[in-house]
Formats: C-alpha cells, structure tokens, sequence
C-alpha cells in the first residue's frame, strides 16, 4: 500500500514539474486584433511593423513583392509553418528564446490569408502563471517536408536554403497556468502583442556585393565607349 502512495505522489509531482506556462498562438482574434504574415521575392526585404491591413493598423508598407501566406503567388498555407519562442520574463535576450513544446502550426486560406490555424503553445522554460514572458512568432516555408521543426528550418534559414523570418520580440503579462487563463499573442493596444512580418531568403553579402561590382562595371564599360 505504501509503495502505490509513493507511487501516486510520484507521478503527481511528475505532472506538476512538466506542467508549464501557455499561450493562445493565433493572430487574427475578433475585437481583439489581426496580423500577418507575408512571404517575399528574392531580395526582398523581410519587415517587421503592422501595415494598413493589420489591426491595430501601422505604418509599414507591404506593397509590390509581399505576398500573404496562403494566396496565389505566395507560399502554400497547408506547407508553411509556424510556431512561438519564448522565455521567462520581459525584454529577455533573443538568443534564449525557446521553441514552444507544441507542434507547429500551419496557415489559413482566403479571407484569412496570412493568418495562422489557432492553437495553445505550451512552453517547458517558461513556469505556469509567470508574470511575463518574452516572445517571438516564426515562420517558414516546409513545402520540402525537410524541416518539421524550427531546430532544422533555423539552419536552413541561415543558409538561404528556404524562405523563413521572425516577428520582433514582445512581451506577454500573466502566462496561462493553473490560475491565468492563457493570454493571446494579439492586442488591441498599437505596438503591443505580435507584430505582422515578411519572410524570404535574404542574399549572401558576397553575391550582394558580386552584384554591385558587376553593376558597377557595366556603368564604366558603357561610360567609355
């Protein structure tokens, strides 16, 4: 009889420790708020900063080259990925940002092109209740099925083998648990929550800059003749 209370204590307290903070993952929330998420052409300039579309609407333009996830053009909803990082407390450093426990999440489809498919992210470093937590929503395009996770997709990212990008960091106050209900990345204040952002693949500064010289010495050439 001791041995199964032991037991039941256990696993009890088992549960609580891998019992973490949670946060509603959805950027289009009625009467709350709306963001975006954009894919680019190459070269393209991956922004950061909610546009005219967006709710509470902003100042950056997503004009010729954006195109939203989930439209003709853009990247396919269904491939594309997404997911939270986040740490415990605000304004922490981005490099100790953490993937969320739960699956990625993938796009939606017309009227809700840009808009992820809602879903509650749980985070292992980040303790139930807290009081702030520092975060940043991702994305990438898996249409390769090569990078199911944001481990593998952050390296291609970096090697300009896929289309990926972040938002900038926010901060959100009273992280679900057992008391908070979990708070939505989204606000109806301007410049808090979760901003809209544009992915792409940004070019090498050596091609950049092979670019430019090449550029540069037609001019001359032409000059000349």
């Amino acid at each position: 009889m001791k041995k199964l209370i032991l037991a039941a204590i256990t696993l009890t307290s088992a549960a609580s420790v891998f019992a973490q903070g949670t946060v509603t993952f959805n950027n289009r929330v009625a009467g709350l708020g709306t963001t975006h998420v954009y894919s680019t052409s190459p070269g393209t300039a991956t922004l950061q900063g909610n546009g005219a579309a967006d709710s509470p609407a902003g100042s950056t333009v997503y004009g010729a080259g954006y195109t939203l996830i989930g439209t003709v053009g853009g990247l396919a909803a269904s491939s594309t990925f997404s997911t939270l990082l986040g740490a415990p407390g605000a304004g922490a450093a981005e490099s100790s940002l953490v993937a969320s426990a739960t699956p990625p999440t993938t796009f939606r489809t017309g009227a809700a092109a840009g808009n992820i498919v809602g879903t509650t992210d749980t985070f292992l470093n980040i303790p139930k209740d807290a009081a702030a937590g520092s975060f940043e929503m991702v994305a990438w395009d898996n249409s390769s099925g090569l990078y199911p996770t944001w481990t593998q997709a952050s390296a291609a990212i970096a090697a300009n083998l896929i289309q990926g990008g972040r938002s900038a960091e926010f901060t959100l106050s009273g992280i679900g648990g057992d008391v908070n209900l979990p708070p939505n990345i989204v606000s109806s204040t301007p410049g808090a929550g979760v901003q809209s952002f544009a992915i792409g693949i940004v070019p090498e500064p050596t091609t950049a800059a092979l670019a430019g010289l090449g550029a540069a010495a037609l001019m001359i050439f032409r000059r000349r003749k």
